[in-house]
Formats: C-alpha cells, structure tokens, sequence
C-alpha cells in the first residue's frame, strides 16, 4: 500500500512518543502542523507499519481508549490496552490512568 506524504509525516511524529506515554490525534495534527484530527484517525487506522509505528499509543482527547485497527469494541480494544500495558500505561474502565501526566503533546 502506497503512503501518503500527509500519512508519512503523521507516522514520523508518532514514532516520537516514547513507551510509556500516549498522545492524541489532536497533538499529533499539531505536531504535523495540520487541523486534520479526522485525518490523524484514518492515518492510524490504515497503518501499514504497526506495531514499528505505535498506532496503539494514541487515544481520545480525554484520555479514552477511542478506536484500534478500524474497531471501537470487541478483542481489538483489548489488544491495544494489552499493548499499552505491556509498556506500563495503565487503563482503567477504557481510560488512561495519570493521562495528563503522560500524554506527549508533541516536541
């Protein structure tokens, strides 16, 4: 699958968060220097370079869970918080534990 130059400067400010953090689709559109929180969605969705490219360590604005690989429910859900976990990030009842303490708003 081709990438787009939008896609490909997303994927490159996401490698920038460290293990152990989460950001948002909004933090990552600033960090790109776009408004195109849709965008960082669907960039994510269709991330062909996963897990390199840590899709799973972005969440919703207000620390939820939000959407994995295109799903909102089900075993996807519970990979991507299996996955933050495995890197100490704690998520209680689909949020993020301490989310305003380890959010990467971007560098």
């Amino acid at each position: 699958m081709a990438v787009t130059a939008f896609q490909q400067k997303v994927y490159d400010a996401l490698q920038r968060v460290p293990k152990g953090q989460v950001t948002t689709y909004k933090y990552l559109a600033h960090a790109i220097g776009s408004k195109a929180y849709r965008a960082i969605g669907t960039a994510m969705k269709v991330n062909p370079f996963a897990p390199e490219v840590p899709c799973h360590r972005v969440v919703a604005n207000d620390g939820s869970i939000g959407g994995f690989m295109g799903h909102k429910t089900g075993e996807t859900i519970d990979k991507k918080i299996q996955m933050l976990a495995d890197e100490g990030v704690i998520v209680k009842n689909r949020k993020v534990v301490n989310f305003e303490k380890i959010v990467w708003k971007g560098d």
